[in-house]
């Protein structure tokens, strides 16, 4: 059988469930899929979702370091930001950069100090 990749999964870290809660699914819109942990007043893993794109949250030591940079591929960049902007985030109010090498992105960046770059590739003539 010949190897065949699936999307992969990033692991960031996170420092506070209910901050992380505000930021990816009261901000960014996505979905509070499910959490686990070993004991109730252990950290927390999560997953996140919104369309093709799956991100995991870890309390855990180890997983994932803060400051992480994600390039995020995605088509409806302008209505994304547009529904980010809508929203009236104090701390969060992303432009879009045009880049040289044909694509336009979005930074934002989580409580944690991840910085999730949605981008989006440029139409051509």
């Amino acid at each position: 059988m010949t190897p065949a990749f699936q999307p992969a999964i990033p692991v960031l870290r996170i420092f506070d469930v209910a901050m992380a809660r505000a930021f990816y699914v009261d901000f960014l819109g996505m979905s509070w899929d499910w959490e686990h942990r070993f004991e109730p007043d252990l950290p927390v893993f999560a997953q996140v979702s919104r369309g093709g794109l799956t991100l995991f949250l870890s309390e855990h030591v180890g997983d994932g370091t803060p400051g992480t940079k994600l390039i995020l591929r995605m088509t409806g960049l302008d209505a994304f930001q547009a529904e980010l902007l809508g929203k009236g985030n104090r701390h969060a109010r992303p432009g879009i950069e045009d880049r040289p090498w044909g694509w336009r992105d979005m930074e934002v960046v989580d409580p944690f100090g991840n910085r999730l770059v949605f981008s989006e590739e440029k139409e051509t003539a």
